[in-house]
């Protein structure tokens, strides 16, 4: 369970912003990781149901269940699967806070813009380097 077919970590990426959800799985596919992709909270929920990957990675300020409240639901649901959280709005006073989300059970929380290299050592600190 957490790899896909071709034996590379999958992970879930979940992002309502469809330029930031294309640029974060570009830059784990690039890396060698395998990658699911999803617009929302609800398609990112039936996607987790329907396999359990190795990683989430979620904007957290979206349409739907969101925030604190997301992050809980996928520990309650999937226990010790990692996430790592990423908005906009940390900061902000809208959604959930960087501490709130970590609270919650987030491994790693991201502040927009995300920087490639940081994300990309965050995943490979939690599910390992992809297959070479």
């Amino acid at each position: 369970m957490g790899k896909d077919l071709d034996d590379k970590p999958g992970i879930l990426v979940v992002d309502d912003d469809a330029i930031m959800r294309d640029l974060i799985a570009d830059w784990l596919e690039a890396a060698g990781y395998a990658v699911r992709k999803f617009d929302g909270c609800h398609a990112g929920a039936a996607a987790l149901e329907a396999a359990r990957p190795a990683l989430v990675v979620s904007d957290m300020w979206m349409p739907g269940p969101r925030g604190a409240e997301a992050i809980r639901w996928i520990h309650q649901r999937h226990p010790g699967l990692p996430l790592i959280a990423i908005s906009g709005h940390f900061g902000s006073g809208q959604g959930c806070s960087e501490r709130e989300a970590l609270g919650a059970g987030a491994a790693r929380v991201f502040a927009k813009p995300v920087k490639r290299a940081e994300l990309l050592g965050a995943v490979a600190e939690l599910i390992g380097p992809p297959p070479k």
